[in-house]
């Protein structure tokens, strides 16, 4: 007959050993995207932080609701978040730095347009929307 304490004891150690292959394989399958991949996932990024950055800047719309769809996609395919791929594939490794420099683009992209008005007017949302639209649409299509 088994000691009261075992049969806890091999419970807890079953579930340490099913949570570190969990966290292990989502470590993996971060560390094996090839570069198309990764740079598809670069895309997609930029793509929804600049219809995100339009809406905050031309239409009062401070919600995020690109990069938190395309975080939730991202994490139930790739175990990753949109701040990993800023942190691991974009040229700065720093999401920090990924988001200023983003940021800063849109803005000179913006001031060159015209601003919001000009923008509005030469279709520059329903630009970014497609890129957004294409990005993700290629993200899901991925095997």
């Amino acid at each position: 007959m088994n000691a009261p304490g075992k049969g806890r004891a091999a419970a807890r150690a079953l579930v340490a050993a099913v949570l570190a292959a969990v966290l292990n394989g989502g470590v993996l399958a971060q560390g094996l995207l090839d570069e198309a991949t990764s740079g598809l996932l670069v895309q997609a990024v930029e793509a929804a932080a600049d219809l995100d950055l339009y809406n905050a800047r031309c239409r009062s719309d401070q919600s995020g609701r690109r990069s938190e769809n395309l975080n939730k996609v991202l994490a139930a395919r790739f175990r990753i978040t949109v701040i990993g791929v800023q942190d691991r594939y974009f040229p700065e490794h720093s999401y920090r730095l990924a988001q200023e420099r983003m940021q800063n683009a849109f803005l000179e992209r913006l001031k060159v347009a015209g601003g919001c008005a000009e923008a509005r007017a030469s279709g520059l949302r329903e630009a970014l929307e497609t890129r957004h639209r294409e990005t993700l649409g290629a993200i899901e299509a991925l095997p």
